[in-house]
């Protein structure tokens, strides 16, 4: 299959990128820079230059492919809002050049916003409306003749290169001088190796069904005290709570996450496509060290 990736050079997209092309699928990557093109070519993809913004380039990248995987994202966590505005106006971009073809298309989404008062949840929990543009604009996508489906990614996916959330907790404790969590620290964040979620994303782009859920989660849960633990004992720095007061003052923009209770399975995920993650769970990549090296 020719498969269009959005975030082809990314964290994620780097590795499905890698996954579909070890499994004998034709890649087109999307490039807004030369860099992004070299990277690409050397990995064995074809380039398609564009942007998110450049919506006119999405619809023409989606239109030369099989199907489409959606990775792509801005993470400027402190503009949220217009990043999720952009995501959404991507993947109807993407429904545009796809509408009435059945050919799939893969889209990135969250645990946040699931209703659960505490359980883990569930590929049948659907987000509070609105909080979710990513999801929900997928999900209209079917209505367009799009067999298109949804992967909830855990808030931690890890691997070296990661620059995601707990690299930011990282580099807040070394610039706080304390490793810190909010209260008790018994609220979870989901987790997953960055090549079992690569393994999702082939099989959700060969198998999953229009209007599928699926969980990239591993880790059901991993408490932010624990994190906070392995943190301070790796930077020989002291463990604090920080009361829900005092986080946006010691967090910054992260404390909007820090304090998310986001326990999360997988179990229809991986009965449905036979996915089985195999990779390090989060706490022990943490203890491989290469997360606090540098």
């Amino acid at each position: 299959m020719r498969v269009f990736v959005t975030g082809a050079t990314g964290f994620v997209g780097s590795a499905v990128v890698q996954e579909l092309l070890g499994a004998g699928h034709q890649v087109l990557g999307l490039a807004r820079s030369e860099a992004n093109a070299r990277a690409l070519t050397a990995a064995g993809a074809a380039v398609h230059p564009g942007s998110l913004d450049d919506l006119d380039s999405l619809r023409r990248g989606a239109a030369a492919a099989e199907g489409v995987i959606h990775t792509a994202f801005n993470h400027d966590f402190a503009a949220y809002a217009a990043a999720a505005e952009t995501d959404r106006r991507a993947i109807e971009a993407l429904g545009d050049a796809l509408a009435g073809s059945d050919r799939p298309l893969v889209v990135t989404s969250g645990l946040a916003g699931l209703s659960t008062d505490g359980r883990p949840g569930t590929e049948d929990d659907i987000p509070t409306p609105g909080f979710r543009l990513s999801e929900e604009a997928g999900m209209a996508q079917v209505a367009r003749g799009v067999r298109a489906s949804v992967i909830r990614l855990a808030a931690s996916v890890h691997d070296h290169g990661d620059h995601g959330f707990v690299p930011t907790l990282i580099d807040i404790a070394r610039a706080k001088g304390v490793a810190a969590y909010v209260g008790e620290g018994l609220n979870r964040w989901p987790a997953v190796h960055r090549l079992d979620a690569a393994r999702l994303y082939r099989l959700v782009l060969e198998q999953g069904r229009a209007g599928g859920r699926y969980h990239g989660v591993a880790d059901e849960g991993v408490p932010l005290r624990e994190l906070a633990a392995i943190i301070g004992r790796h930077l020989q720095l002291p463990v604090v709570s920080k009361s829900v007061e005092e986080a946006p003052e010691h967090f910054g923009w992260m404390a909007r996450f820090v304090g998310l209770d986001l326990p999360a399975t997988s179990r229809r995920t991986q009965q449905e496509l036979g996915w089985q993650p195999t990779g390090p769970s989060l706490l022990a990549e943490l203890e491989q060290g290469h997360y606090f090296e540098g």
